[in-house]
This record gives structure tokens, sequence and C-alpha cells, in this order.
């Protein structure tokens, strides 16, 4: 991790930055990053002293090119000093405006530049919102981070164990390589939501099951979020159903966080989860780092490897395609995205989920479309469609086959590769009309139509590469299409394999986990084989 100490350096000039919308001339907060011509990078600070800038130095694994070195800032001017030399300062605000790159030397004298980004989207006027479920920014971070990011929702993690049967605390976690966070231990602010704003909130009680050890001996399950509960768990897991119980009585949400944990698919039928992890904290602005995972994809999902290691794109097309054989065995678990900022060497709301809402923003309204899956999850591009007239998320139910009407457009700021339909885990490339718009983003115009014989689901998927192995994608939550009453039938590959990945978990587990802990995985199984009985 490189950053500058300049401490031999006497003579510094100052740099000042202002940070606008382009059409509006309004301040904005927003990200920047500061490299000198060797690499290393610089801190800038708020020049208001009303206005907060908030340096972030993350570091995952100790792998060449996968720091994170920014600087947060709020809608205010922010300066630096700066000795002679070649600089490059990049300037990003969240997902919708265009990366702003200036290249400028420091010579006798100081410089104040203004940096003016360009909105190349706009989803908060048609109702979208953004949001996180996998944040690890403390709460007085949020504020500056949320706002730099335009990002309308987080769920800052509050409680967090990593030992089976121990109650999660306020500790800090010791998987932080850096040590505790530089903001301070974890707080438990109560259960009311926190506005930033009349758009921007927190649902500040989350909790954190991630269990790296059972007893004295290291043993990997995995992790779950309990999201947004009233009261505080003091129990312990595994066993987690009761556990899981009790969050839903409460209105809680849980999400699984990464499907390759080897309790993940569990998990789905005993603790009945509701949300998934399509973008994930293994996806990084910055070079990708998880590369082989103790759970492995199936034969049958062919995904993309170099040797024994997945690409960036085999990890993203482990992910969906795990979650599509769920969804084939008629698991209703609606998508999301978390990045694990806070610890991860990634920004706040890199992978996030957009979800409609009606009319004005309402922290409840949102809660509620995450839910029931008026949604889309994204890294890059922006996806507004509707299958008849409906957000994602909608139940068809006929008595016979329906003709299903596809509309509506993405825009990215790359030329997508990728333009897909997915029907059951099928895979239907559209062909559709690219035109470049006035902000340099592309849009893609998409009218399809698609009929529909046996109970299904739809979804809408894209991507562009960035960079040589870089994958940034979309994909929308899924429209279920309910024909004669009709259950879905999985393919017998998919349902095998979550036959298969049940057996390996008792039999590495069994010597390990209580009876009741393992109970819950052959309860897991028994589901999954019942299901097996459909199957194509």
């Amino acid at each position: 991790m490189r950053i500058s100490s300049a401490q031999q350096v006497t003579q510094r000039f100052q740099l000042t930055g202002v940070v606008t919308d382009a059409e509006t001339g309004e301040l904005l907060p927003a990200r920047v990053y500061l490299t000198d011509a060797n690499g290393e990078s610089w801190f800038v600070q708020s020049y208001d002293p009303q206005g907060t800038a908030l340096p972030y130095r993350e570091q995952w694994v100790p792998l060449a090119g996968s720091e994170e070195l920014h600087t947060t800032i709020s809608a205010h001017p922010f300066r630096v000093q700066l000795p002679k030399g070649e600089y490059t300062l990049v300037v990003e605000r969240g997902k919708e405006y265009v990366p702003l790159k200036r290249e400028f030397s420091v010579a006798n004298h100081s410089i104040r530049l203004q940096l003016s980004l360009q909105r190349w989207s706009h989803l908060a006027a048609d109702g979208w919102y953004s949001g996180e479920t996998h944040v690890h920014r403390r709460i007085r971070e949020l504020p500056n981070v949320m706002l730099a990011e335009e990002l309308n929702v987080a769920f800052p993690v509050t409680f967090w164990t990593i030992l089976a049967g121990t109650s999660p605390g306020l500790d800090p976690s010791p998987l932080r390589r850096q040590g505790p966070s530089p903001f301070g231990a974890r707080v438990d602010h109560g259960y009311d939501p926190i506005f930033v704003d009349s758009t921007h909130v927190m649902f500040p009680r989350n909790t954190e099951y991630e269990i790296f050890q059972i007893g004295e001996k290291r043993h990997v399950l995995g992790a779950v979020f309990i999201l947004n509960h009233r009261s505080i768990f003091a129990e312990g897991m595994p066993p987690v159903k009761q556990i899981a119980q009790r969050a839903h009585r409460e209105g809680a949400l849980l999400d699984l966080d990464k499907h390759s944990w080897p309790w993940s698919m569990m998990l789905i039928p005993v603790a009945k989860v509701d949300l998934y992890e399509l973008a994930n904290n293994s996806l990084w602005k910055t070079r990708f780092g998880f590369r082989s995972s103790q759970v492995r994809p199936a034969e049958y999902m062919q995904v993309e490897m170099e040797g024994d290691l997945m690409t960036e794109g085999g990890w993203i097309d482990f992910g969906l395609q795990n979650y599509y054989a769920l969804l084939n065995c008629g698991f209703a678990i609606q998508p999301t995205a978390g990045t694990a900022s806070g610890v991860h060497p990634v920004p706040l709301g890199y992978g996030r989920v957009y979800v409609h809402v009606d009319g004005p923003f309402n922290a409840d309204s949102w809660i509620d479309g995450l839910r029931n899956g008026r949604s889309f999850v994204t890294t890059g591009p922006m996806i507004q469609v509707t299958v008849d007239d409906q957000h994602p998320g909608h139940k068809f139910t006929d008595n016979g086959p329906r003709t299903l009407r596809i509309d509506g457009l993405i825009r990215s700021l790359r030329p997508l590769d990728k333009v897909e339909l997915v029907v059951n885990g099928r895979i239907i490339p559209l062909d559709a009309p690219v035109k470049q718009l006035d902000t340099g983003a592309y849009q893609v115009d998409v009218r399809h139509e698609l009929t529909l014989c046996e109970t299904s689901w739809v979804a809408l998927r894209c991507r562009y590469r960035e960079g040589e192995r870089g994958v940034r994608f979309a994909h929308t939550a899924p429209w279920h299409c309910q024909i004669d009453g009709q259950l879905i039938r999985p393919r017998r590959e998919e349902i095998e394999y979550l036959i298969g990945r049940m057996t390996d978990e008792i039999q590495r587990s069994r010597d390990l986990l209580s009876a009741d802990a393992l109970a819950e995985f052959e309860e897991a199984l028994q589901v999954y084989q019942q299901i097996a009985k459909r199957a194509k």
C-alpha cells in the first residue's frame, strides 16, 4: 500500500478544488483520488470548517494493485498541500456521474481547479433509489460517504461474531488486516432509521453471523446478515432456524451474503433467506482478488477460468447460475448487493441495488420494494425495463400460455457486450439497437415478446468489459409467471448440485456440529431431495 509521507519536502503549494454539477452548478459531494508521478496517494482535506473529508485506506489481501485509496468529501471545496511535481486527480460520485480525470503540475504557486461532473443517469427522478446491504462503515462516517456516493440506503453492521455459539457483539473484527476501524468501535444506535436527509437513510440495527470457528477448531461455515431487526440477538449460530424465525417475526430480512459459503445452501430452505447478493463483497473497483472459493462451481456451469482460478466474469457467472438453480427450485429469493466497504478495498455502493418506490422516497416503501423484488442490481449499467408494464418482482398468473411484452431501456457508460433475457436460467441474447447520448453514455432500447407455456421466471441482464479483465454488469429481479397452477421445475443437474452441496457439508461437519445444527443440514437435504422428484 503506497501512501505518500513526503517528509523530506519542505516547500509545498496549495491545491484547492471545487466539485460541481455541470448542469446546475451546485457543489457536489464526491470521491476523490489523487496520485503523484510515483503512484503514491495523497488525501485531501475540506477547505470549509463546516465540511468533512474522510480518508479511506483499505487492502483486504496482500495483492498488488488491490488497494482502495481515496477521500470522500462533502459538498464543500477541498484542499491539499503538495510538493512540486506531476499529479493525477480523479473525481467520481456514485454510479450516475461521468468520472472526471484531470492531470496537472505543481510548480511555484498555488492551484485552483474547477471540477464539473456530468450526470449521465438520474434514476431517482423516475423513482429508483439505490442501497446496499453489506456495510462495515461506521454510522458517523455514513452521512459523508452516502452523499458522496449518492447511495440512498445503507445497512451498517452493528453486531458481529465469527465464533459458533457466541453472541454477536460490538468488539472489533479480527478479520480486518489493518486492525480496528480508524472511526472507532461499532455502536448500537437502536432500531429507528437515521435520516441523513429526506432521501438518504440508514437502518442502524443489523447483525452479521460470520462463522469461522467451532470451539477451538477453525471450521468455516460462512456468513448471513439479519437486517433491520428490532431486538438484540444474544443467541449464537448454529443452529439457525429459531433465530431466523424470530428475525422474520420482527419484520427483519435475511441476506445470504455469498452463495459460496459452505452453509449457504442450507440457509435457503431452513432459515428461509430473503435476499441473495448478486453483486457481493468479492467484486471490487480495484483488481479482482478472490479467484477461488471453498465451494467450487458445478461442472455444468462452465464458468470462465484461468487455469484453476476464476476470472471476475467467472465469479459473477457462478453466483448467477447458483441463483438461477434456486429460483428453479421455487425459492422466492430477491436480489441485493453488498460491498463490505469498511473492510474490503471498495467504495461504498460500488455494487448496489436500485429499488423502485411509487411517489416520494419513503424508507418503509424502499424496504418493501427490496423484499418484493421491485429492483435491479448493478456494478455499472442502469436497467429500466418492464414486463407487461409491470416492474421486476411482479407475479403473473394464467390458465394457459402467456405472451409477455418486454419494454424499456438500458443505459451505461461503456458500450454493452451483452444484453440477455434469462428464462428459467436459459439465456436468450437480444439484438438491441445502441445509440450514444449527448452525455457520452450509451442507450439500448429493449423491445421483445416472449411466449411462456409453463410456469417460469424471466429476468434481464447485461454487461460490459472494463480493462483487460474487469466486468461490469446489471441484473433485474425476476418476474414470475405461474401457468395452470404448475410448480416450477429445476433441471436435473441443478438439483443434483444442490443435493451434493448438502451431502458434502454433512460429511465435512458431522464431527463438529451439535446434533441440532447437523439436523438443519439434513433437513435441507430432504427438501432438495423432495424437489428432485419434479426435476426435468
